[in-house]
């Protein structure tokens, strides 16, 4: 796929209503590729807030996330070094206990798709339990902790992390290890693939 085809692309995800019916506040495609992104940060889908602005992450999940990688917003936000694809590109809407989970049409209908034009990705960074089931398939563990607590089985291409919303503060608490294991390395390996 040329630079026209993939621009292309990009514009028909934007314009994507797939699955419309199913959204409360409507589609708004939230994603940020380039052919040249470095990192892949593959996450769950926007919420309310990330639906109003357009802009992936922008809120305090985003705040968490940077500050996880060692990223300014800058660094963060350039599509040419930071690729960030959820598997559900709008909001899904509230359940009973958080957001619901990505509509399954968009992964379906794009996600192949979008990742044959990340030839430059070097790692990739798997939020949450529905992309890690989509990116580590059989790999994954019976839970979210087991999963993020084998990262090592996944290296040095994948690291799989919770999802660094404030509704998580509670696992972060009971799971010191994840804070002295797996940010070092992670912030390591951030900086090493935007340095290639």
């Amino acid at each position: 796929m040329n630079n026209v085809a993939f621009a292309e692309l990009q514009q028909s995800i934007r314009a994507c209503t797939l699955c419309a019916e199913h959204l409360p506040l409507g589609p708004r495609p939230v994603l940020q590729i380039s052919r040249t992104s470095r990192i892949l940060i593959a996450g769950q889908a926007p919420g309310s807030k990330v639906h109003a602005s357009g802009v992936p992450f922008d809120d305090a999940s985003g705040d968490r996330l940077r500050d996880w990688l060692g990223l300014d917003r800058d660094t963060f936000y350039d599509a040419e070094r930071v690729a960030i694809l959820p598997m559900g590109f709008c909001y899904p809407g509230t359940g009973k206990s958080g957001d619901l989970p990505p509509r399954p049409e968009c992964a379906a209908a794009w996600r192949e798709k979008i990742l044959c034009e990340l030839r430059d990705i070097t790692l990739t960074l798997v939020i949450g339990q529905y992309a890690m089931a989509w990116h580590l398939g059989q790999r994954t563990k019976a839970t979210l902790t087991e999963t993020v607590h084998a990262w090592r089985e996944f290296q040095p291409q994948l690291l799989p992390l919770p999802h660094p919303s404030p509704r998580n503060n509670i696992w972060l608490k009971k799971n010191p290890w994840f804070e002295h294991e797996v940010l070092p390395v992670l912030k390591r390996q951030v900086k090493a693939a935007l340095a290639e």
